[in-house]
């Protein structure tokens, strides 16, 4: 299904909005037949027939409501067109957002946060004229000419065929010059995309790159980037100029053509006056329409091009939801369970080599694993499996005895609490931050998790306890109070399954021990998987699980992989000897 087609049928999905819109602006266009009708009949009557002011008082009267029905009718148009633009609006970027969230961490690591930031924002924004304007626009450029045809026709064949021969001329150029600015539109919003990503990538490192002495030829760059979207926009505006005097010229001429001919008449006396004159002041309003939809159609290609990439996102394939696993069959969270991977592989699209290739593991209920490896070893995508942000390419993945992809991803993601490496937190209430905007997690169940996670002094200090503003980024809090904020979301969760990414992460000694304390309480019945780098953090571990290229090359406890001196022994070695 094309672009257009999808948008019309969001518009149609809005009920009776869309419908109302054009009925509303079929009134207002074809109340200007009834109004040129009665201003002819008043200067025909008045200046042919001598008629007094008394004598033509109701028509003037007819005419002035009809002319205060055409502003009612516009203004309600307008106002729909907006409503209808807005609702459409809000929910496409819903279901966007949603679908970003449903992909995952797996989709976001190829994509820049800025292009999905323009998509979601100014590329929505760009639909509110294809949805307010264009496309209602659209249907009044067919439905007002195909009306005053209806009426002319019968009254003068001659204008009526004037009318049908030059009427399709400002369409015709309109698609062509519309050819033309189809790819400078396309190149325009991929340059306002690239800008996007582009300034929030810089933002994102303004302080590393200012400790590096970088930020000046970051700037410069930013400068090149905002150049090449000027230019390209420069481009857009051009031809939008262009196309508009052309339409207008055809317009102008047009109706000169056919005031021609009926003046021409008119002076042969081959015609009536009040006919001649009506359809003079009907002939502007002809072509109006058509011309308005000349005007509009750059706005509309402009929402087309946001259209194009919202849809791609929308279209992205994603982890298919399995069916709810039912009551009658137990659940195996309940008790003891297996985790096992079977020969697990998984490549990445844009990696010739395996992220992890013949995986086979077994995690059972209770304890804690220590996953270690060098960075690009497939510790991170061993984690998305379990999460099931991707699915594995060969093998399986099997709780006891059933595959975890039997489950409902929605109930599969509820067993599992996730502490990552980098700190998350909005500019919200400590509230918020802990329980998500969960409306259906009470203030004593967050005040519960955060006396868990060590915090009790930070609520005695906060000015509005739960309801203070932690701000942008948390900078409200240190970087150890952060990491405690994340732990209370993963001890509200309250889930059978617990993975961390090295939680201890740009932590000092002091604030590691005191964290890791803090952590075993949460893992206490649970079965833990961390993903670790610190030394404190593998000690902790029932198991270690060593992976080198994507493989299980070794697991066992610390003094076991470090009596065999393979791999870890290695990898400990090292660690020991940096700074």
């Amino acid at each position: 299904m094309n672009k257009n087609a999808r948008l019309i049928q969001k518009a149609r999905a809005t009920g009776l909005l869309f419908p109302l819109i054009v009925f509303f602006g079929f009134l207002a266009g074809g109340l200007v037949v009834w109004q040129s009708w009665l201003l002819s009949s008043v200067v025909s009557k008045v200046f042919l027939d001598h008629f007094s002011l008394v004598q033509v008082v109701p028509l003037l009267r007819t005419a002035l409501f009809v002319v205060l029905g055409r502003a009612l009718f516009t203004f309600v148009n307008e106002s729909l067109a907006g409503r209808l633009a807005v609702k459409i609006k809000d929910g496409l970027r819903e279901e966007l957002i949603k679908k970003i969230n449903r992909l995952g961490p797996a989709f976001l690591k190829g994509e820049r946060a800025g292009e999905l930031t323009t998509t979601a924002l100014q590329g929505l924004d760009a639909l509110d004229a294809y949805f307010s304007q264009y496309l209602p626009q659209i249907l009044l450029a067919a439905l007002l000419p195909i009306t005053i045809l209806v009426v002319v026709f019968p009254m003068d064949l001659l204008t009526g065929l004037v009318f049908v021969i030059t009427a399709p001329l400002i369409p015709l150029f309109m698609i062509l010059i519309g050819k033309l600015s189809q790819n400078h539109t396309q190149r325009q919003w991929t340059a306002l995309s690239r800008l996007g990503a582009y300034f929030l990538d810089t933002l994102q490192g303004l302080s590393t790159l200012m400790q590096l002495g970088r930020s000046r030829e970051r700037g410069e760059k930013v400068r090149q980037v905002s150049e090449r979207y000027r230019d390209v926009t420069i481009a857009v505006f051009k031809i939008t100029f262009l196309s508009a005097f052309v339409l207008e010229m055809i317009a102008t001429i047009s109706t000169a053509v056919v005031a021609v001919e009926i003046g021409l008449r008119l002076l042969y006396a081959r015609m009536a006056f009040q006919e001649a004159f009506f359809i003079l002041l009907i002939a502007p309003e002809f072509y109006l329409p058509l011309r308005n939809l000349s005007v509009r159609y750059h706005a509309g290609m402009n929402g087309l091009s946001a259209a194009e990439r919202i849809f791609q996102l929308l279209d992205t394939p994603e982890i298919e939801i399995a069916a709810p696993v039912t009551a009658s069959q137990p659940d195996p969270f309940d008790n003891g369970f297996k985790l096992t991977f079977t020969e697990v592989t998984y490549h990445y699209a844009d990696q010739p080599v395996a992220a992890l290739e013949g995986i086979n593991l077994e995690l059972e209920s209770g304890k804690h694993y220590a996953l270690v490896g060098e960075s690009g070893a497939g510790k991170s995508t061993l984690a998305q499996l379990i999460m099931r942000f991707i699915l594995p390419e060969s093998g399986h993945i099997n709780v006891d005895d059933i595959d975890y992809q039997n489950w409902n991803l929605d109930v599969w993601r509820n067993k599992i609490a996730w502490v990552p490496q980098n700190v998350r937190l909005f500019n919200a209430s400590l509230l918020e931050n802990v329980r998500l905007y969960d409306p259906a997690v009470s203030k004593e169940a967050v005040m519960g998790a955060l006396e868990q996670a060590g915090l009790q002094n930070l609520m005695r200090t906060l000015p509005d306890g739960l309801d203070t503003s932690l701000q942008e980024a948390g900078i409200r809090l240190s970087g150890g109070e952060a990491r405690r904020v994340i732990l209370a979301r993963a001890i509200l969760k309250n889930a059978p399954l617990l993975l961390m990414d090295e939680p201890t992460a740009h932590l000092d000694v002091d604030l590691e021990l005191d964290f890791l304390e803090t952590s075993e309480k949460l893992q206490q019945g649970r079965t833990t998987l961390t993903i670790a780098h610190r030394l404190a953090t593998v000690l902790r571990a029932d198991q270690i699980l060593v992976l080198k290229r994507g493989q299980l090359i070794e697991q066992g406890s610390h003094q076991e992989l470090l009596s065999s001196r393979g791999e870890y022994a290695r990898l400990l070695a090292d660690a020991r000897r940096r700074p």
